[in-house]
């Protein structure tokens, strides 16, 4: 009997493309794939479990099918991803309702541990070492044709305090040049215009393999491939910028103009207390030496407020770091004190309307900054990947080099005389911007 299966992929890009393999290998296998879990006999959440609000969907998504399940519209849930590796037990014991519990080292073996689920009608669990979860394989693309996302490695060894990712991921690995180089081929043969590359930290890529930073050569490669337009780089982390790295960004066309750097803070004692390096005058200098290295670049960065002992004063430092430094693209999160970390342990734990005021304070201010640069793009012509059209608001949209998916804002335009094709790139004149977002028309 071939079983159906749908799945729902919570959390980030890296987790997305771990769903979109495993699809593809239940479809190898014989499973039926649909796009609505709800409709099938298996229902797959493929959780995150990164931070409070993010495990909270997660446990949400769960309850929600178990209540399908109940009603008897689907027949077996199953649980995978970072909630599942990270609590395995917990899962099995506070959601009854699961009827298969699997480790990220059990998903080059879906197939056989859904089929054993389903034949024995009994609850399975399964937790291999983390290594075991594969680098590369078929994928089941959930993005649109046109852009797709390229993880270039698994797991991290940053070991910033606050964050589980080395604790539910493993050790840094990166795939090959040649697989990664094979993939992309296939990707753009297959359509897709943009590759955004992605992993834990994108900047240590190939240091395990090649014992030395291999992004820039990398590019290098991927650039090379035709059909791709765009080349996007995510989760760049600041001390592995290195001079070879900005001149690719500045010199090979393909690579957007687009870096994604997670700061997290500025101030060096908070840094220091979260892992990681650098201070105030590092970052500033970092940036100012990037910005010339690459003119015109977009600079993103997340940053993290209400971490434990921050003071008022190192909170007011961030604030102005924020106005002084004038982010492109920036997210702010408030603090999650997550079991395990070592930042967890630590002392001067805020409470949590504290670390939301702060978090709004600097998300506030980088608002108006945003708001200020968009307005600076009215009169002038942006070249627009096309991806859809707005039936309410009776315009197209799209995303400029300036915005990564799902991530950042939009360029909505009108097109009286044309009916362009999504995936294709337009020219727009931009005549206004409202909040994040640009609007104009096709030329």
């Amino acid at each position: 009997m071939a079983y159906s299966v749908g799945m729902i992929s919570l959390g980030c890009a890296k987790n997305q493309v771990d769903g979109e393999m495993l699809m593809a290998a239940l479809e190898q296998a014989g499973f039926e794939t649909v796009d609505d879990p709800a409709l099938a006999n298996i229902a797959i959440v493929n959780t995150c479990g990164f931070i409070e609000s993010a495990k909270k969907e997660s446990i949400d998504e769960i309850l929600e099918l178990a209540q399908l399940k109940a009603e008897g519209q689907i027949q077996k849930l199953v649980v995978t991803g970072c909630l599942a590796e990270r609590y395995r037990q917990e899962i099995h014991t506070e959601l009854p309702e699961v009827d298969a519990v699997l480790g990220i080292g059990a998903n080059g073996e879906i197939a056989q541990y859904l089929t054993k689920m389903m034949e024995e009608d009994a609850f399975v669990e399964a937790f291999p070492e983390k290594n075991a979860m594969p680098l590369c394989g078929a994928r089941r693309l959930s993005t649109p044709s046109w852009s797709a996302y390229l993880k270039i490695a698994e797991g991290c060894d940053n070991r910033c305090s606050y964050c589980a990712i080395p604790m539910i991921r493993g050790r840094y690995r990166s795939r090959t040049l040649e697989d990664i180089e094979e993939e992309a081929r296939a990707l753009a043969a297959d359509g897709a215009k943009e590759l955004v590359l992605i992993a834990q930290d994108t900047t240590r890529y190939g240091i395990d393999l090649y014992g030395k930073y291999s992004l820039a050569e990398l590019l290098r490669r991927l650039a090379r491939i035709d059909g791709i337009h765009w080349l996007r780089v995510l989760y760049c982390y600041p001390e592995a910028v290195t001079d070879e790295l900005l001149e690719v960004f500045a010199t090979e066309e393909k690579v957007v103009k687009y870096m994604d750097l997670p700061l997290q803070h500025c101030n060096g004692e908070v840094l220091k207390a979260m892992r990681r390096a650098g201070d105030h005058a590092y970052l500033h200098a970092l940036l100012e030496k990037i910005r010339q290295k690459v003119p015109g670049i977009i600079l993103r960065t997340t940053l993290i407020a209400g971490f434990p002992g921050e003071t008022e004063e190192q909170f007011e430092e961030l604030a102005e770091f924020v106005k002084e430094e004038r982010f492109d693209r920036m997210g702010c999160f408030a603090y999650s004190q997550e079991e395990g970390t070592p930042a967890a342990e630590l002392p001067g734990q805020l409470d949590e309307d504290e670390k939301e005021r702060r978090a709004e304070i600097i998300t506030d201010a980088q608002s108006r900054i945003m708001e200020e640069k968009g307005q600076a793009y009215v009169g002038q012509t942006l070249e627009v990947l096309v991806e859809g059209f707005d039936r309410y608001a009776e315009c197209w949209f799209g995303r400029s080099f300036m915005d990564a998916p799902d991530i950042d804002g939009k360029v909505f335009f009108l097109a009286p005389d044309k009916r362009p094709v999504l995936g294709t790139f337009v020219q727009v004149a931009i005549d206004d911007c409202i909040d994040v977002d640009l609007y104009g028309q096709i030329v």
